[in-house]
């Protein structure tokens, strides 16, 4: 059994910061990518940003230069280090991990809003 923990995300007003973690915990035996996704009322869920296991990361265009993904290797953690949030960035946003063997799992999703 793998479980995610994703931390609390919050209301931020525009221009703010917010840092998300996400805990992974249980039969991980190796992992893979971890990332970030996230999924705005009425919309399809799309990528925000992911980092490999060799530290090489992949960021959705419209949060390019704004976001970061980071992770720890030794506590299975990664983080979505957020600045100069939009009200577009509004969403739920879901942590993604997967393992070597092609395993994946998500976790529940956190809200974040972006609004004065």
């Amino acid at each position: 059994q793998v479980q995610l923990v994703e931390s609390e995300g919050g209301l931020v007003p525009p221009g703010g910061s917010l840092r998300l973690s996400c805990a992974a915990s249980g039969s991980i035996f190796s992992l893979d990518y971890m990332g970030w996704y996230r999924q705005a009322p009425g919309k399809q869920r799309e990528l925000v940003g992911l980092i490999t296991s060799t530290g090489s990361t992949n960021y959705a265009d419209s949060v390019k230069g704004r976001f970061t993904v980071s992770r720890d290797n030794a506590e299975n953690t990664v983080h979505l280090q957020m600045n100069s949030l939009k009200p577009e960035d509004t969403a739920v946003y879901y942590c993604k991990i997967r393992t070597i063997y092609g395993m994946v799992y998500w976790g529940k999703g956190t809200a974040v809003t972006v609004s004065s």
